[in-house]
């Protein structure tokens, strides 16, 4: 479908692009090669406002632009991503894709209040519209072309951990879907009924909302250090299937943009020496660096696999 997507490529685990540097590369091809393909999309539409003067057309226009301007800030953020860690920020710059996500859920807002405000003077103040048939095509233009943007997005977004860019996604695709609203209302005023223009722009609105509160919440949960819970267990889960490791306690992980990183204790026989320790440590880093897609900085705790330390740590907590 268009070269699968806009270019052709394997599924398989192995075969994941799952570095810092490469996931970033990839990222920055996705929001360029989206941007130009909205703008295309944009561009086609806004011709046929011009002669048309179809408000949900323009409406579903003024989405679409402020869609393919998203891919900005998402550049940028990758860039950024891209450079080494300094003495001010230790952690990189990673978190720069989160608050780039903010600026799409900012454009989101804006384009539903622009959307719903020019939607409601045209329904105070009609106003015909002409060349019915290019408005329905130009909203087809613009569910192709969202739904292709979408498609890559995503795809892309899941094989590098990218929230921002997944929630991108979500939002191109119901672009997409709203542009059938334009030919619904295409539809409408050729049946006779001429509010069916703007009533189309207020339901594109509505639809523009319900996207808002999905990307919102991706985006805000990544802000917040939220992971999924899966992904807690399976970190455990590999870790104490390592040779040495008798228990796996206090383990926290977390996003920098799209790569996550994690701390966890692991309890070992109080007999190993520290050396014995360390390499049960660096086993257990290995596997999880290796075992867990989008993890680049693990911290290993080593501790003595003592019941009485639990049975008093536990003491303590509950008291405080």
């Amino acid at each position: 479908m268009v070269a699968e997507i806009f270019a052709p490529h394997s599924h398989d685990a192995a075969d994941s692009i799952d570095t810092a540097l490469e996931s970033s590369r990839r990222g920055i091809r996705a929001v360029k090669i989206s941007f130009f393909a909205l703008l295309v999309t944009s561009v086609l539409q806004l011709a046929v406002i011009l002669v048309s003067g179809s408000v949900a057309l323009l409406a579903d226009t003024i989405h679409n632009f402020s869609d393919a301007l998203t891919a900005i800030p998402l550049f940028i953020a990758f860039r950024l991503a891209r450079r080494a860690p300094t003495r001010r920020y230790t952690y990189g710059y990673g978190r720069a894709e989160d608050l780039a996500g903010l600026f799409v859920i900012a454009m989101i807002t804006l384009s539903a209040i622009v959307a719903a405000v020019e939607a409601i003077r045209r329904l105070v103040t009609p106003q015909g519209i002409n060349y019915l048939g290019w408005v329905a095509a130009a909203g087809v233009i613009g569910f192709i072309g969202n739904e292709l943007v979408a498609l890559y997005r995503i795809r892309e977004g899941n094989a590098i951990g990218s929230a921002a860019l997944v929630a991108d996604g979500y939002h191109a695709r119901t672009d997409g879907f709203t542009s059938l609203a334009v030919v619904i209302g295409a539809l409408g005023v050729w049946a006779g009924w001429p509010a069916a223009d703007p009533v189309a722009g207020l339901l594109i609105s509505i639809a523009i909302l319900s996207v808002l509160r999905r990307a919102a919440l991706e985006v805000l949960r990544r802000l917040m250090n939220g992971v999924d819970p899966a992904l807690v267990d399976r970190l455990e889960h590999q870790a104490a299937h390592v040779s040495g490791v008798e228990g796996v306690r206090e383990t926290r992980v977390r996003w920098e943009g799209h790569r996550l990183h994690a701390e966890l204790a692991i309890g070992v026989s109080p007999r190993l020496t520290i050396t014995e320790g360390h390499a049960v440590a660096h086993a257990v880093e290995h596997e999880l660096l290796h075992g867990i897609a989008h993890l680049d900085h693990l911290t290993v705790h080593v501790e003595p696999n003592d019941p009485s330390r639990d049975s008093t740590h536990a003491e303590v907590s509950h008291h405080t």
